[in-house]
């Protein structure tokens, strides 16, 4: 069976609704209910041992993108992540806001559309080592590096 990742919230290249966009308290403009949206995911193939969910905006202008969500040591029969919820024994770590958990998208006015892709990957290793604090890139490489198979949804937002 193939990986797959899905969601209720949103279909593959179709616009993330506004509940799941970042919200004022931020401060860059949005008004969104900053709720992490819907997802799960079948195919986990033979050998996984942990599970990794990443959020990134590759079309953010800072040069190298926007992490907004970074979730870690996902435990291998786990097959979701409910809307605003969080996995029992998983680790977020930083977003590019400067703290754990859920960022939404929240695109610069005039940018035109930003995909934010959400990559599942299923890990040879049961944990990586990582803590709250430790930044998307770092968490991309141990990932990458442990990474048996991968596979993306991505959602679309405008302002």
């Amino acid at each position: 069976m193939t990986l797959t990742l899905s969601s209720t919230s949103f279909n593959e290249g179709n616009i993330i609704p506004d509940k799941h966009h970042m919200s004022e308290a931020y401060g860059f403009g949005c008004s969104g209910g900053n709720t992490s949206p819907e997802l799960h995911w079948e195919g986990v193939p033979e050998g996984t041992k942990s599970i990794v969910i990443q959020c990134f905006d590759p079309d953010a202008p800072t040069g190298s993108g926007f992490w907004h969500w970074i979730v870690t040591n996902i435990a291998p029969d786990t097959s979701s992540i409910p809307e605003g919820g969080k996995v029992q024994g998983s680790l977020e770590t930083r977003t590019d806001i400067g703290a754990p958990g859920w960022v939404g998208p929240c695109p610069p006015e005039g940018h035109g559309p930003h995909r934010y892709v959400f990559t599942i990957s299923c890990l040879g290793v049961d944990s990586i080592p990582v803590d709250s604090d430790t930044s998307g890139a770092v968490v991309g490489f141990m990932t990458n590096m442990n990474a048996l198979e991968q596979t993306t949804l991505t959602g679309i937002v405008s302002r």
